[in-house]
């Protein structure tokens, strides 16, 4: 990848991308690799904190602890190599200020803006992470079921996410792979809704959307239950949202267009008359971070000046991945949220196999009622 374009080298200073390439876990350090026609080099550099650790975790690459800084050791080791003068840097997660240090360190070195190299080969995933994600989702699955005994009506939001939270703790999560969402009766409209001090209605939706941490990878599922009797109203919203949900996991297949999968959602739900209660997109890429490559959302309209920007973000190697390849998991969780009223969203992980996808959430979507 580095040779098509045509980069001597690359600095890799975001953290999951370094743990993907190497092994490191720790909160610092760079990895650098320098390429020629007939070889490559690779080092990594971190500070005296992660001696050890570097040592054990580190694979395929020098482990080096230098006095200086460690991005700077690292070009240092880059024009130690004699092909130097081209350095990929990581565009999304190089600072403003880092890179004017970088220019400040030699007038030889050219840096070139690279964009998502390393995540691309992330979007697809191995076997092993797949056993891997799969360990993370059954985990979450689990405590859902554990904590779904304690959504009783007084209870607060709050306590809930704590339960949640805790659980997995107990159950050998190494970390919430976000901050818990807990969003109960109207504010169940809200689609990115934090836990908040408001106790649990007697009637109403409660979403719970979460995901565990487990060897490095991340889970994410949501599920909606409701308290009390649910209406005609009610029900034909959640049937509406699992439909959707269902579609869009038929329409994931290899070769599918990520925009095909989002439409396969909202088609079901503008059929439903819920379509503009619809506020985000279907789905995206989970591994080693929640958010990842590739995005199931609508297709962008593409005017002339970025037509232009995308042709740069290809050349620069970019992350716009939009058709679906075996190994990639994804998340499906469409979603309806009635301002005054409240929300449903489904969400299940997704695997994309040879021949068409396999769900790994284990946890039925039925709409259960408390």
């Amino acid at each position: 990848m580095l040779r098509e374009q045509q980069l001597d080298s690359l600095l890799i200073t975001h953290l999951p991308n370094v743990r993907y390439l190497c092994g490191f876990t720790g909160s610092a350090g760079v990895l650098a690799v320098a390429v020629s026609s007939k070889s490559h080099k690779w080092a990594f550099f971190t500070d005296g904190r992660y001696t050890q650790q570097a040592r054990d975790e580190v694979s395929g690459a020098k482990v080096v602890i230098p006095r200086a800084p460690a991005l700077s050791a690292a070009v240092e080791w880059l024009r130690s190599q004699g092909r130097s003068h081209r350095i990929g840097i990581e565009a999304e997660h190089v600072s403003v200020a880092t890179h004017r240090s970088l220019s400040k360190l030699g007038s030889a070195l050219k840096l070139q803006l690279t964009s998502g190299l390393v995540e691309r080969l992330r979007a697809v995933k191995e076997p092993t992470e797949v056993k891997q994600i799969r360990a993370a989702v059954n985990l979450a699955s689990s405590v859902f079921e554990a904590v779904l005994p304690e959504i009783k009506p007084g209870t607060k939001e709050t306590a809930i996410a704590a339960e949640i939270e805790y659980m997995s703790r107990r159950l050998g999560a190494q970390g919430m792979s976000f901050e818990t969402l807990v969003a109960s009766g109207k504010r169940s409209a809200l689609p990115h809704g934090l836990a908040s001090q408001n106790p649990l209605p007697e009637r109403g939706f409660v979403i719970l959307d979460f995901g565990v941490i487990l060897g490095g990878y991340c889970s994410d599922m949501t599920r909606t239950v409701h308290l009390g009797r649910a209406g005609q109203a009610e029900r034909k919203m959640y049937r509406a949202v699992l439909e959707a949900q269902l579609a869009g996991i038929k329409a994931v297949s290899p070769g599918a267009k990520c925009s095909e999968v989002d439409n396969a959602t909202r088609k079901v739900l503008e059929k439903a008359g819920l379509g503009r209660y619809f506020t985000h997109s279907t789905g995206h890429g989970v591994g080693i971070e929640i958010h990842e490559v590739p995005g199931i959302r609508k297709a962008a309209k593409v005017a002339k000046n970025s037509r232009k920007r995308q042709k740069r973000t290809q050349k620069q190697g970019g992350t716009q991945l939009d058709t679906l390849q075996p190994g990639m998991v994804i998340t499906i969780e469409p979603g309806v949220y009635i301002p005054g009223k409240g929300g449903v969203r489904i969400e299940d992980m997704v695997l994309v196999t040879e021949t068409g996808c396999e769900v790994l959430t284990p946890t039925p979507k039925e709409m259960i009622v408390i």
